[in-house]
């Protein structure tokens, strides 16, 4: 985990998983990185959420794989699930629901499913695409820590691969790419500079 800037109550915080993704941006906003998957990024955005101030809203800028053919671009996320939390089975169990599907209040028809499990063979890809077009490692976990605390969220993921076979190279050749396209809609969309 790593704060940069200062957190203010009249400012948004960007949220991203690692330094890649965060390479092209350039603003007075601060910047918290969580590290990848959900422990690291429901840990590090409590922490921060915790110690006070919070910040006007919080903005989760990432990368994410494409599990339907076609999808490509830069998405605001409408509704995020965990693929990888047995919620029927822990609910036969408890007469509980845990980990149902968040909806966020600015995003649109876009569904974001979130794992720790980076997705990169078509078997995997073929089954969570029934439930999502997207998936990444970070959102469910960022979206669950926001609404705990009552600040609100929104997630903003660019396409880097296609979560099939080849998926890790993939990611790792398009992430420099993926995050000016991420800097590019930050400067577009938020309150970029002081």
């Amino acid at each position: 985990m790593e704060l940069l800037g200062e957190i203010t109550a009249d400012r948004p915080l960007l949220v991203l998983a690692v330094k890649e993704e965060a390479q092209f941006l350039d603003t007075a906003l601060p910047v918290l990185l969580t590290g990848m998957g959900k422990v690291n990024a429901a840990t590090a955005l409590a922490t921060v959420l915790g110690r006070g101030p919070r910040p006007s809203g919080i903005v989760n800028l990432g990368t994410a794989g494409a599990l339907r053919p076609g999808w490509t671009g830069t998405h605001v996320v409408g509704t995020v699930l965990q693929h990888d939390l047995d919620s029927r089975l822990l609910a036969t169990l408890t007469g509980e629901t845990y980990g149902a599907p968040l909806a966020l209040p600015d995003g649109g028809e876009v569904v974001l499913a979130t794992g720790d499990t980076f997705i990169s063979d078509e078997a995997a890809r073929a089954r969570l695409a029934e439930r999502a077009p997207l998936v990444d490692m970070e959102g469910y976990a960022l979206a669950a820590a926001a609404e705990l605390a009552g600040v609100p969220l929104r997630i903003v993921k660019h396409v880097s691969d296609e979560a099939g076979d080849g998926a890790a190279r993939t990611w790792r050749e398009s992430v420099a790419e993926c995050a000016r396209a991420l800097a590019d809609w930050a400067e577009a969309n938020t309150p970029y500079r002081a």
